[in-house]
């Protein structure tokens, strides 16, 4: 794709990246198949293509953003699937990311638009005052049918229950590894995912010790970024960025070492692994930033390596149904997708993969709360299609898209490694001892 960008303009590295990524573009058009929001709308402003488009435009004329650029890039679900499709290698995400924060550095939004997304930026990254936010929501959730957009979106993700009794873990933690150490990782504890379903870290901290893994909670550690990075606001993203780094890296100096960096959210997964772009040109960082990325393993990543136990017994008198949701964070963003099925199938279970498995279920972090009509609707498809396996149970990597299709899936849903740490000795996973209550009680 032709571009024609002034000598000034390409004199800043960002922009010349961009310009670099959009001649890499063919028009080819394969990227419509893959991409969600085409496939709902059928505009080709709503597909890879026509973003590009309308970022070349809006970089060329050197100007902020009109209310279309901005409504047509605000839908992108960054899912990926494009650019795990494409060809010709064209570097979607980096150009995406740059589009959206430069309609952040010169569009000013509507005010309702500025305080939501001010609101989730200071909410969710820090699980006190996220538990707080989730408290007033539940008080709230009867509403939710009489109020639209963000505001009913973010009602109706909030949770009927949570557990209180999880507090925040902002001390050093160190979990020993049983039998003979192996390894010796860091565990990115995250922010929602600890709030929402603190089962999840309590899984994977038991499953790597069973495997002879040191598990590590670094002092300082914490929110990922993403969320404030997926709006464009990198002031807002690279403290968190920065205070991860520090934090793990200072385990690295630990006798032992570091093995990795585990992380059990695909959507973390994918931005703890992008550091190193993130700081690319930021001398004192840019080391750092890339020992880290080359650190980060999604749990299933990690333990496929590792090698996972044969259970000595099966988790259930016959092998449990599993319809498998491929997280796009996951599938797309760290191309991870053959790992965890063939873990579960190793751990005992039959694993099946709902139709058009590729598509996007509409969480995308919070764009299933800014964005909720487009959500909905990938929700229902995704729902349509879980269903239609007749599993037992739906596992996913992630927990954005659990909290997006648990309450319609019609069956329990886990996270994978929940699957994994109860195949390997561990509890019945609670979505699937609190579906079986409900069962005997009908």
């Amino acid at each position: 794709m032709r571009t024609n960008l002034s000598a000034e303009a390409l004199a800043d590295p960002a922009v010349a990246l961009s310009n670099d990524i959009i001649r890499t573009c063919v028009h080819c058009g394969i990227c419509l198949s893959h991409c969600p929001t085409y496939q709902v709308r059928h505009d080709e402003n709503d597909s890879p293509r026509g973003r590009i488009i309308l970022i070349r435009n809006m970089l060329e004329e050197n100007r902020a953003p009109d209310e279309k650029t901005v409504k047509h890039l605000d839908r992108c679900l960054t899912c990926l699937a494009c650019e795990a499709i494409c060809p010709s290698g064209v570097q979607y995400s980096k150009l995406i990311a740059h589009g959206r924060e430069h309609i952040e550095q010169t569009y000013r939004r509507p005010l309702i638009q500025r305080v939501m997304r001010a609101m989730l930026t200071v909410l969710l990254p820090n699980p006190r005052l996220f538990r707080i936010g989730l408290l007033f929501g539940m008080l709230a959730r009867p509403l939710r049918a009489f109020l639209k957009g963000p505001l009913g979106a973010m009602l109706q993700v909030t949770p009927t229950r949570f557990r209180l009794s999880s507090g925040d873990t902002s001390g050093r933690q160190v979990f020993p590894a049983q039998g003979k150490r192996r390894a010796r990782v860091c565990l990115l504890s995250g922010c929602v995912q600890k709030v929402l379903e603190p089962s999840i870290n309590e899984a994977t901290i038991r499953l790597l010790q069973r495997h002879g893994v040191e598990v590590v909670i670094a002092r300082g550690s914490g929110c990922c970024g993403a969320v404030a990075e997926h709006m464009g606001l990198p002031d807002k993203s690279l403290p968190f960025v920065k205070a991860n780094i520090e934090a793990w890296l200072a385990e690295q100096e630990q006798p032992g070492g570091l093995d990795a960096i585990i992380i059990n959210a695909s959507g973390c997964g994918t931005s703890v692994k992008a550091y190193a772009h993130a700081l690319r040109d930021d001398v004192e960082w840019q080391d750092k930033a890339a020992r880290v990325s080359a650190l980060a393993k999604d749990i299933t990543e990690f333990m496929t390596t590792l090698g996972l136990q044969t259970p000595q017994t099966p988790p259930a008198s016959q092998p449990l149904r599993v319809a498998y949701h491929a997280a796009c964070s996951m599938q797309h963003g760290q191309h991870i997708v053959k790992q965890p099925i063939e873990l579960l199938q190793r751990a005992g279970f039959e694993v099946v993969q709902p139709a058009d498995s590729f598509m996007c279920c509409g969480s995308a972090g919070v764009y299933n709360i800014l964005q909720p009509e487009l959500a909905s609707e990938l929700k229902a498809r995704k729902i349509h299609n879980i269903r239609a396996t007749r599993a037992d149970v739906a596992a996913s990597g992630n927990i954005g898209c659990m909290t997006q299709l648990a309450d319609e899936a019609g069956m329990p849903f886990v996270h994978t490694v929940e699957l994994l740490d109860w195949a390997t000795g561990g509890p019945i996973p609670s979505a699937m001892r609190e579906a079986a209550v409900e069962a005997q009680q009908a």
